[in-house]
C-alpha cells in the first residue's frame, strides 16, 4: 500500500501536472486567435516542455521509488521482518528553463491593457483577514470576487477593475474561493468565476457557492467552455459570461451591467 506521504505527491503534482495541461489548451487557442503574436506560441512551447518533464518526473517517482519500496516491504514481510519504511522527500520541483521563464514577461502582453505583464507587487494590497488580502481596499465601488488560476491574467483583471473604483478578492483555486466567501460572501457584489481551474472546474465551483448562497451574482470568464455547461449554469441562475481573451472594456462593461442587473427589482 502507498504510504500517506507519496500519495500526497502525487495527488499534489497530478494537479499542478493537469493544470499545465488546461493552460497548453488555453494558449494554443490563442495562438491560433492571434496568430500574428509569436509569443502565444513560445507560451504553449514552455508549457509543453514543463509538462513533459513533470509527467516524467511522476512516472519516476512511481516507478523508481514507490513500487521498489513496496515490493522491499512485501518480500519483509514474507520473511517475517519490519523493517522501518523511510519515505524520500518529494523531488526538486522542475522549473521552466532560464530563457523561457525569463521571456515571460515579454510573452504576456495583454489583450486587455496591450502593456507587458509585470510580476505584481504588494502595494495597493490590503489585509481584509489573515487569510486572504483585497486590492484597493478604499474603492468606492463594489467588492469583488475575481477566481483565476493564472496569476498574469488575475493581476491584470484586477489592476483594471481596481482602477476603476472596484475592491478585488483574487482566489486562485476553487478551494480558496469558496472559503473566502463562506467568511464574507454577504459583502461581496459580484463573483468572476474562471471555467477551467485546478482540481474542481468552474461549474463545480458555481454549484458550491449557490449552495451557500443560491443567489449569488457570478458571471463566468473562459474561452473553452463547453457550450452545454454554460448552458445549464445560465439556467442555473449564471449571471453572464465573458469569453477570453477579453479587453479591458468588455471586462468593465459586464462587471457593470451585472451588477447593475441585480440592483434591479425582481417582477412579482
Amino acid at each position: 500500500m502507498l504510504e500517506h506521504e507519496d500519495l500526497k505527491w502525487i495527488a499534489a503534482t497530478s494537479t499542478n501536472l493537469n493544470s499545465m495541461l488546461q493552460q497548453i489548451a488555453r494558449y494554443t487557442d490563442l495562438a491560433r486567435r492571434y496568430s500574428d503574436n509569436p509569443h502565444y506560441i513560445d507560451l504553449v512551447g514552455e508549457r509543453v516542455e514543463l509538462a513533459c518533464k513533470t509527467a516524467q518526473t511522476l512516472f519516476d517517482r512511481i516507478t523508481s521509488n514507490i513500487l521498489e519500496k513496496t515490493a522491499i516491504r512485501a518480500a519483509n514481510r514474507r520473511k517475517g521482518q519490519t523493517e522501518p519504511f523511510t519515505v524520500l522527500p518529494p523531488p526538486t520541483p522542475v522549473l521552466p528553463s532560464k530563457h523561457l521563464a525569463t521571456d515571460l514577461s515579454k510573452i504576456m502582453t495583454s489583450p486587455i491593457t496591450g502593456q507587458p505583464w509585470h510580476a505584481p507587487s504588494s502595494a495597493g494590497n490590503q489585509p481584509l483577514t489573515n487569510d486572504f488580502k483585497i486590492k484597493n481596499a478604499a474603492g468606492n465601488r463594489e467588492l469583488l470576487l475575481l477566481i483565476e488560476d493564472e496569476q498574469e491574467v488575475a493581476a491584470i483583471a484586477a489592476d483594471v477593475l481596481a482602477d476603476e473604483g472596484y475592491k478585488v478578492i483574487l482566489a486562485g483555486d476553487g478551494f480558496e474561493a469558496l472559503k473566502i466567501y463562506e467568511r464574507v460572501g454577504k459583502q461581496i457584489g459580484l463573483v468572476i468565476l474562471d471555467f477551467f481551474l485546478p482540481v474542481m472546474d468552474g461549474d463545480a465551483v458555481f454549484d458550491e457557492l449557490r449552495t451557500i448562497n443560491p443567489e449569488v451574482n457570478v458571471v463566468l470568464s473562459s474561452g473553452f467552455a463547453e457550450q452545454h455547461k454554460v448552458s445549464s449554469m445560465l439556467a442555473q441562475g449564471l449571471r453572464g459570461f465573458i469569453p477570453k481573451p477579453y479587453t479591458r472594456e468588455k471586462l468593465l462593461s459586464q462587471v457593470r451591467s451585472t451588477l447593475d442587473a441585480a440592483r434591479q427589482p425582481t417582477a412579482s
